[in-house]
């Protein structure tokens, strides 16, 4: 196992496009935290005009509701696409560059590349998660007074929701890198079904024109989305009418997970039937 990591490692090391899709992604990520609350607050100014009664400012950054607010903003498809885009790269290079044939040659098996490919998933999800673990720690300290450890803990199982929509969203990316071999062909379809197709599927689906169903929650992406799927600020149920979410479900959490194990499953039945 810390062999196949080291040989991703010495591969992605001095790859350029890996350290900017990366750093694209913190970039994102942390103006999206930041301008979050503001935006919010906007939008409650522009409510305001037109209500008799006002609503109250919200802050999304004290404990223990950070852990989830912070979770949510880090799982909106849009931030998620860039793990993913800089997963589809990274797979699709080996066939490009051929690289895969000569990792075959020098000894390693068709299962052993897969694995390291999954590994490196794996650790980019852990590494993410404990970053935006540490992040929401110290803006939480920053924005609350402390009463007890156990309040400032309370939601922290959201970080594990976090992982897992993460890691998940990055194995469908794998998914398509590995059936398409094609890194232009493979985000650009990864990137159509993810802010079109199955937008416009999941709307279709709930259309009151279609068979009344419970089907479009369970779409691989928003099966995703719904892990960590809204935050929590009373004034949205207000403003939205949306249904806050109290906990990370365990059933909720598994079907993403279940979407990566078929797709894995694919995976590996396909490359070792196909030649290289």
């Amino acid at each position: 196992m810390i062999k196949l990591l080291k040989i991703e490692f010495r591969k992605i090391l001095t790859y350029k496009v890996f350290w900017i899709l990366i750093g694209l992604y913190f970039i994102f990520l942390s103006a999206g935290i930041l301008m979050a609350e503001f935006m919010i607050n906007n939008m409650v100014d522009n409510m305001n005009r037109h209500l008799p009664i006002p609503l109250p400012h919200v802050t999304i950054y004290f404990f223990p509701w950070v852990w989830q607010n912070l979770a949510f903003f880090a799982t909106i498809r849009y931030i998620l696409i860039f793990p993913a885009i800089i997963i589809i790269i990274l797979i699709t290079n080996e066939f490009t560059f051929k690289t895969i044939r000569q990792n075959v040659i020098n000894g390693m098996s068709k299962s052993e590349f897969l694995i390291s490919k999954l590994l490196l998933i794996l650790l980019i999800s852990l590494i993410m998660s404990v970053l935006l673990a540490i992040g929401t720690f110290i803006i939480g300290l920053s924005h609350t007074q402390v009463t007890g450890w156990g309040m400032v803990f309370e939601r922290i199982p959201f970080i594990l929701g976090f992982f897992i929509s993460i890691f998940s969203f990055q194995v469908f990316a794998f998914f398509f890198g590995f059936m398409l071999r094609n890194t232009g062909l493979a985000i650009a379809l990864f990137s159509l079904y993810t802010f079109i197709v199955e937008p416009v599927v999941y709307y279709f689906l709930k259309s009151p024109l279609v068979f009344k169903n419970g089907i479009s929650p369970y779409l691989p992406v928003n099966s995703v989305l719904r892990v960590t799927e809204y935050p929590a600020i009373p004034v949205l149920k207000t403003l939205m009418g949306l249904n806050l979410q109290d906990s990370v479900s365990l059933w909720i959490s598994c079907i993403p997970l279940l979407y990566c194990s078929v797709m894995i499953g694919m995976v590996f039945l396909i490359m070792n039937k196909r030649d290289l």
